[in-house]
């Protein structure tokens, strides 16, 4: 590397003014023909001059002076044109919601009282009955998935499920379930 490009690193680094208003004439013009080739754009190749002006004179101080200075901004300006095109070419964000677009009320006492009892009930249950319970109502699969999946007959998920719901209306008959406006 000749001596001014060490030296222009090195005022770049520590921030002289005039140093950086150098690296940008120089390398400014090249880094965004590295952009446009790549992607296509000008708003997003001015971007990527930027990006690369402002990470140059960041890692300044790991350059090696040993070496040319333009194959080093290059590449940088080519990791960087590359990042932006997978920014770009990732699936569009969905649409963040505003507070007033969704509302979620919380559930009241009663209904929280509600679900504990349920839960409560389905935890007493003998385990082939409560499996059978949770299938069907939480993971809502039909009798005959049901069966393929505890690898029983339908007849024995039908009955288990007779007694585990004759057994719920026993343990539930205090839960009088209120409408709610």
């Amino acid at each position: 590397m000749c001596p001014e490009d060490a030296d222009l690193v090195a005022r770049f680094a520590a921030g002289d003014d005039l140093a950086v208003k150098a690296m940008y004439e120089r390398f400014a013009r090249p880094v965004l023909t590295v952009a446009m080739s790549a992607l296509g754009r000008r708003d997003l190749a001015d971007e990527v001059v930027q990006m690369t002006m402002l990470k140059v004179w960041r890692s300044a101080g790991t350059f090696d002076p040993t070496r040319d200075l333009a194959p080093w901004v290059y590449s940088i300006a080519r990791r960087t044109a590359i990042d932006v095109y997978r920014r770009e070419t990732r699936a569009p964000v969905p649409k963040v919601f505003v507070e007033d677009d969704l509302t979620v009320d919380a559930p009241s006492f009663s209904r929280t009282w509600e679900a504990w009892e349920v839960r409560t009930a389905i935890e007493k249950l003998p385990t082939d009955e409560r499996d059978v319970v949770r299938l069907a109502h939480l993971a809502g699969l039909s009798h005959r998935e049901i069966a393929d999946r505890l690898g029983v007959p339908i007849g024995t998920v039908k009955s288990r499920s007779a007694r585990a719901h004759r057994r719920l209306a026993s343990l539930l008959g205090h839960v009088v379930r209120v409408t709610e406006p």
